[in-house]
């Protein structure tokens, strides 16, 4: 897919200082980031060519595109190299700067999407890596060194976010890995109304993620769900979600018109490249990851992106005010 906006040089070295302003530490202190942030804004120092590009971002959102990436975003100057053991203390430990999470947290602001994040993982942080951990290698997990099946994320959850956003920050250019998406309204389209009437009735369970379990014990399944809900929001991780045991044998069916679906409808695809922010709609769509050519499993897995998760709006924020923890607007547990 073709980049939102470009940032040229001098738009990139501009929007680099103005974030390299901000000195609150976004792990031990991300409401004095968060702060600092929205100082920007209020004193109008955001640069004019990151207002244009997420008013077009928020436009295009509004007419029903559900995928956005912006091309040349400035990052720190220093990426280390983290523990793939343990990359969240290596990354506490090693990372001095923080225009990344800066730049996540503003486009966040600029986009009205409030962040949200897991009190059982990485600590509660809003900005969390996408990296392989040894200990999750070869698993179904985004913290794996593989590839993922079309799903969204936290599918098994009860509070999932709106929107992803990945940034990145180490992407090894001979390692090419491909982000697919498609939108729940292109399946709709190719999944009959028989089919989809089953589809938004509560037939279906997905397990939790290997991730989670490890964090909670007691999680297993997902309570049952839907497939399909609201207008084309959807609710499905491939090869994992399947039919209750007391689902009517047609949505069996349901969910096999559903995967001939996945495989017939265009999906877009974005290669993330350092420095590349996409942006995509979880709830209203499916996401991949796609190794195309990998050379070197070593180093493709040393991939990073940082990562935030975020509600469409203020409104959708505030509906999970009294899951709040630790009275943390947006942290949420399992």
């Amino acid at each position: 897919m073709q980049p939102l906006h470009t940032f040229t040089e001098a738009e990139k070295s501009a929007l680099a200082a103005v974030l390299a302003s901000v000195t609150a530490n976004p792990y031990s202190d991300r409401p004095a980031f968060a702060a600092q942030v929205a100082g920007l804004r209020e004193r109008g120092e955001v640069p004019a060519a990151l207002l244009r590009a997420t008013e077009r971002l928020k436009a295009e959102r509004a007419a029903g595109v559900h995928a956005h990436a912006l091309r040349n975003c400035p990052l720190d100057e220093v990426i280390p190299v983290l523990d793939q053991d343990d990359p969240l203390a290596d990354k506490y430990a090693k990372k001095e700067t923080f225009v990344g999470e800066a730049l996540l947290e503003l486009v966040g602001q600029l986009l009205g999407t409030p962040l949200l994040s897991y009190a059982t993982r990485f600590n509660g942080d809003f900005y969390i890596d996408v990296i392989a951990i040894t200990r999750y290698r070869g698993k179904q997990t985004g913290y794996s060194d593989g590839e993922l099946a079309f799903h969204n994320d936290r599918t098994a959850h009860p509070v999932r976010a709106d929107y992803i956003t990945l940034l990145g920050m180490r992407c090894p250019e001979s390692e090419v890995t491909y982000t697919g998406f498609v939108g729940g309204d292109a399946l709709l389209a190719h999944v009959g109304p028989e089919h989809e009437a089953l589809l938004r009735e509560p037939h279906f369970v997905t397990p939790f993620d290997v991730v989670s379990k490890d964090n909670n014990a007691a999680l297993t399944v997902s309570e049952k769900h839907p497939v399909f809900y609201g207008e084309h929001s959807v609710r499905y991780v491939d090869t994992h979600t399947t039919v209750a045991p007391d689902a009517p044998p047609a949505a069996k069916d349901a969910l096999l018109a559903l995967k001939d679906a996945l495989v017939r409808v265009p999906k877009s695809k974005h290669r993330i490249l350092e420095g590349d922010l996409f942006t995509f709609a979880n709830q209203d769509g499916l996401h991949s990851r796609e190794h195309l050519e990998i050379t070197d499993p070593e180093l493709a897995a040393t991939r990073w992106l940082l990562k935030t998760y975020a509600f469409r709006d203020e409104a959708a924020s505030a509906a999970h005010a009294d899951r709040w923890l630790g009275g943390v607007p947006g942290r949420v547990g399992d």
